[in-house]
């Protein structure tokens, strides 16, 4: 079993930054992503990272957010940049065990998830 734990959330101004973390034993051996989750939608990939860097951002955040992991301390970063107030949401960390590049952003090939840290932008 995978525990996952967050860090990072909080409350910032539109156009502020925030930097997520995920923590958990041996995630060096797995795909790792970060998901969001606002009231009344559904949860929805925001970045992936495979084993070997390869990477995947939604449109909706490319050119903000930066997703990167260190493989040593078992750690996934999210750096979001220029948020917005529709980035407001929970957002979770996961992990998967494949290794392919298929399906990167999306919840059915992850099988470990935070129980996630929520992120406030105000306008």
């Amino acid at each position: 079993q995978v525990q996952l734990v967050e860090s990072g959330g909080g409350s910032v101004q539109a156009g502020g930054s925030l930097r997520l973390s995920c923590a958990g034993s041996g995630l060096s051996a797995f795909r790792m992503a970060w998901f969001r989750q606002a009231p009344g939608k559904q949860r929805e990939g925001v970045a992936a990272i495979l084993k070997d860097g390869r990477q995947s951002l939604a449109d909706s955040v490319k050119g903000r957010f930066t997703v990167s992991r260190d493989n040593d301390k078992n750690t996934l970063y999210l750096q979001m940049n220029s948020l917005k107030p529709e980035d407001t949401a929970v957002y979770y960390c996961a992990a998967g065990p494949a290794s392919d590049g298929f399906g990167l952003l999306s919840p059915a090939r992850y099988t470990y998830w935070g129980q996630g840290t929520q992120v406030t932008v105000s306008s």
